[in-house]
């Protein structure tokens, strides 16, 4: 895949060895005063109700059942927090939005847990905003973008399910996203696309994660 291209030996080879560690869960909150203190740089993972979050962060950790998958849309309902131990680093598993059969207290929750999130946690570095390669970027997840921006948080848009699409519409679609999220504030300008299935652009997106650390000073 051409992702390949951004990265170098050595990139590729540094993301391995940071996700070759063994990841545990660290903890779950529904509560923003229930957050675990700050101490390593966070990468958090977001997008609608089943785009792949939790077969995403199980291919990079190499932990097979770390994060909860389901078939059943919105089963992620609270901030989720992995790390390695002596982390340098630490993953959150954001909730799924767009859920539309959530009754709407538990949603209108959600929202407030993750807008408070976003704007408050000093250690939050990026935003990894996973988007169906079937369907591309639709309202809410330009709604979604719109909060991380007005937040100031950065985000970086990977595509997940890439196996799913022949790989010239994978192409068409990384230049179509590239285009809408330009004049973006808050958008990194690398698109990745991913598939957890395959194993397709893992090592690239372990590479830019290892990248972010490295710049941090972590």
């Amino acid at each position: 895949m051409d992702d390949e291209l951004e990265y170098s030996d050595a990139d590729i080879e540094a993301g391995r060895l940071l996700f070759a560690k063994p990841w545990d869960f660290v903890t779950s909150t529904a509560e923003i005063g229930q957050l675990p203190p700050t101490g390593p740089i966070e990468i958090a993972f977001a997008g609608r109700s089943n785009v792949g979050k939790s077969s995403l962060i199980n291919a990079l950790t190499g932990r097979k059942g770390l994060a909860r998958t389901s078939n059943t849309p919105g089963r992620t309902q609270m901030l989720n927090f992995f790390a390695p131990p002596e982390a340098t680093i630490a993953i959150t598993d954001m909730p799924g939005y767009g859920y539309a059969e959530a009754p709407k207290g538990m949603v209108d929750a959600w929202t407030d847990l993750v807008f408070a999130y976003l704007k408050g946690r000093p250690s939050l570095a990026r935003v990894f905003l996973l988007i169906d390669a079937r369907h591309g970027i639709k309202k809410n997840d330009e709604e979604a973008m719109t909060t991380l921006d007005k937040a100031a948080v950065n985000y970086q848009i990977v595509l997940t399910k890439a196996d799913k699409i022949k790989p010239p519409a994978v192409a068409k679609l990384k230049e179509e996203t590239a285009k809408k999220i330009a004049r973006r504030p808050a958008a990194h300008p690398v698109i990745l696309a991913t598939s957890s299935e395959k194993g397709w652009g893992i090592a690239e997106l372990k590479a830019e994660v290892s990248r972010l650390v490295a710049i941090l000073g972590g």
